[in-house]
């Protein structure tokens, strides 16, 4: 049984949601690192104070229902807005701001059984994970899920404007200098663009228990 976990994938690929199911089934701990470069960008956006001298000061917290806490306070829907997705992109650009949540991440996943989804988990953080995942889907896919999922929030969203603002996320998370998206030559590529979320877990479950 595979006891370290690396997914990674462009945005709206499924990442989290498939994470954390597979998470549960197997008893895991499921460590959202997008959530944390997320909780960067929106502590980035209510302060004044420069980034560099605040980031070794911030407090991330994520617990076993998936919630994200800044400094002690709940910030799980703060951090899933377009505005925060897009400034958490921009954040992550940051050598120093990588440098402090990747030491976080792998103080996270030394205790084993866990399962870490982002952008460059088995490329930077966890190289020597057990089994990694490249999870991906075609940008119109990814930007409908992502527009259901807000709609779903209450929050008033336009497709067209996610559709594009997806497309720029993933130029900037590829093209950028430090620990660019892309998928690790040992990553095991699944395309979920025509999958439901349950074939995908089944997929990640018995690669799991693959030898």
């Amino acid at each position: 049984m595979k006891k370290i976990i690396a997914v990674d994938g462009p945005a709206g690929a499924g990442k989290s949601t498939v994470s954390k199911i597979v998470a549960a089934k197997l008893g895991y701990t499921y460590i959202d690192t997008g959530a944390m470069y997320r909780a960067v960008a929106l502590k980035s956006s209510q302060t004044c104070e420069d980034l560099i001298m605040i980031i070794d000061k911030i407090n991330i917290e994520l617990d076993d229902k998936a919630q994200v806490f800044l400094d002690g306070v709940n910030v799980t829907k703060e951090i899933r807005t377009p505005e925060i997705s897009k400034l958490a992109s921009d954040v992550s650009k940051f050598g120093f701001v990588r440098k402090r949540l990747t030491e976080l991440q792998r103080q996270m996943a030394e205790r084993g059984a866990v399962i870490m989804d982002g952008r460059d988990i088995g490329t930077q953080v966890l190289p020597n994970a057990d089994l990694k995942i490249f999870l991906t889907a075609s940008l119109d896919e990814r930007a409908r899920r992502r527009f259901e999922e807000l709609k779903a929030k209450g929050q008033s969203v336009d497709f067209d404007a996610i559709k594009t603002e997806i497309a720029l996320r993933d130029k900037q998370d590829s093209e950028r200098e430090i620990a660019p998206l892309k998928q690790a030559e040992d990553a095991i590529l699944i395309d979920s663009t025509n999958l439901q979320v349950e074939e995908v877990v089944e997929k990640i479950l018995t690669l799991c228990s693959t030898d």
